[in-house]
C-alpha cells in the first residue's frame, strides 16, 4: 500500500522549561550503547501482524477531487504480491481499531525554526485520537531518540510538551527514531492501529544502531503505518531570515530490490519509509501548510480499507505488491508496497 504524506523544521533561548526538560528522569532517556539492538527497546515481544500467513494493507482510495472513494466490495480490488494476483479478504467498513500514535520530532540542527508550528500542533492530534481507548506518545529527536512522554490517552500531556521543546545538538538520526518508535508501537495491543507520525528534515544524520537493510526488514514485518511530514532546512532558514534578518548567531547544524531501496534512502529516507509502510509523506513551509498536512494525515490514516491475504508464495526475504482496482475509477491508491517474508521458525 502506499500513502504518501507529510512535515518538517536556531537558535532558541533556553526557557526556564529546559531545566525541567533536563531533570526528566533518566529511565525516559534511552541511552545510546551500540550496537544493535537500539536502546530502551526490550520490552514484550511485538506482535507482528504482517507474517508470511497474513498480510494487513491498509489502502486509501482517493478520487481526483481528494474526496475518499467508498463502497468497494472485494471483488473491486486486485493485489499482487511479487506480480502474482491473490486471494484477499477486504473489510468493508473503514478502518474503526483504536490508535496507538508516536510522534517523532526532530529536535536538532535548524528543526528549532519550526519549534512554533510543533507548539500548535497537540489539538491536531485529537483527530487521530476519536477512540477514547486510543494512546499517544512524544519521542524528541537529534543524534539519539529521546522519550519525552510515554503513551498516554491525555492529548493535554503531549502538547504541554510540545510547547516546550528544547533544541538539540546538529544531528537527525531519523533511522534510529524510526527503529526506536516502531519497536514501541508494536508493544502496544495487537487490535490497535500502530502509526507514527514523523515530523523531520528528509535525510538523515548520525544514526550509530540502524543500516537501513535492517530497518527496511523492521518495517517489512510490521503493521506500523508511517506518515511522514518534512521541512526543508535550507527553505526553514531562509524563512526564518526573511522574518527575522537582524538574527546573525545561528546554528545549523544489491543489485537486489533490497540493495536498491536501500541506497534510495540515503536520498529521501522520511519518503521511502513512508512509502514502504503505505503511508504517506508531504512537505510544508508556513504554519497553514503545515496544519493542513497533519489534518490530512489524521484523515486518510482513518479512512481506509483493509486489505489482508496469505502470500501463495512466501519466500523469505523483500516481497513487492502492488494494489489496483479492477476498474479504473481514476482514483489515487495508497497502500504499502513491500513486505518482508520471515524465514520459517526452526
Amino acid at each position: 500500500m502506499r500513502f504518501g504524506l507529510i512535515v518538517s523544521f536556531l537558535l532558541a533561548l533556553v526557557s526556564p522549561s529546559a531545566a525541567r526538560s533536563q531533570e526528566r528522569p533518566a529511565s525516559q532517556i534511552p541511552p545510546i550503547e551500540p550496537p544493535k539492538p537500539m536502546p530502551n527497546t526490550q520490552g514484550p515481544a511485538p506482535t507482528l501482524r504482517v507474517t508470511t500467513t497474513e498480510v494487513l494493507v491498509p489502502t486509501l482510495v482517493e478520487k481526483r477531487d481528494g474526496e475518499i472513494l467508498y463502497g468497494l466490495k472485494q471483488k473491486d480490488f486486485i493485489l499482487e504480491d511479487n506480480g502474482v494476483p491473490q486471494t484477499i479478504r477486504v473489510q468493508e467498513e473503514m478502518d474503526t481499531a483504536p490508535v496507538a500514535l508516536v510522534v517523532a520530532v526532530e529536535l536538532g540542527g535548524a528543526s528549532v525554526l519550526e519549534f512554533d508550528k510543533l507548539a500548535h500542533l497537540g489539538p491536531l492530534l485529537d483527530l487521530f485520537l476519536s477512540d477514547p481507548r486510543s494512546g499517544v506518545a512524544l519521542v524528541g529527536f537529534d543524534s539519539t531518540p529521546h522519550l519525552i512522554q510515554d503513551f498516554t490517552r491525555s492529548g493535554d500531556a503531549v502538547n504541554d510538551e510540545l510547547k516546550n521543546l528544547q533544541p538539540g545538538d546538529g544531528g537527525a538520526a531519523i533511522l534510529d527514531t524510526v527503529s526506536y518508535a516502531v519497536t514501541r508501537l508494536e508493544s502496544q495491543p495487537k487490535e490497535f492501529r500502530r502509526v507514527l507520525l514523523l515530523v523531520s528534515e528528509e535525510r538523515d544524520h548520525g544514526s550509530k544502531h540502524t543500516r537501513p537493510v535492517n530497518l527496511i526488514r523492521q518495517i517489512g514485518q510490521s503493521d506500523v503505518l508511517v506518515l511522514s511530514v518534512a521541512f526543508n532546512p535550507a527553505r526553514a532558514e531562509f524563512a526564518h531570515d526573511a522574518a527575522d534578518p537582524n538574527l546573525d548567531d545561528r546554528t545549523l547544524n544489491m543489485v537486489s530490490a533490497l540493495a536498491m531501496m536501500a541506497k534510495t534512502f540515503k536520498k529521501n529516507v522520511s519518503r521511502e519509509i513512508a512509502d514502504m509502510s503505505g503511508g504517506e509523506f508531504t512537505t510544508f513551509a508556513g504554519d497553514k501548510k503545515f496544519e493542513a498536512r497533519v489534518v490530512d494525515a489524521a484523515k486518510h490514516a482513518r479512512n481506509r480499507y483493509l486489505i489482508t491475504f496469505s502470500p501463495s508464495n512466501p519466500t523469505p526475504g523483500l516481497h513487492s505488491i502492488r494494489v489496483r482496482t479492477a476498474e479504473d475509477y481514476g482514483a489515487r491508491i495508497v497502500a504499502r508496497d513491500h513486505y518482508w517474508a520471515a524465514a520459517p521458525a526452526r
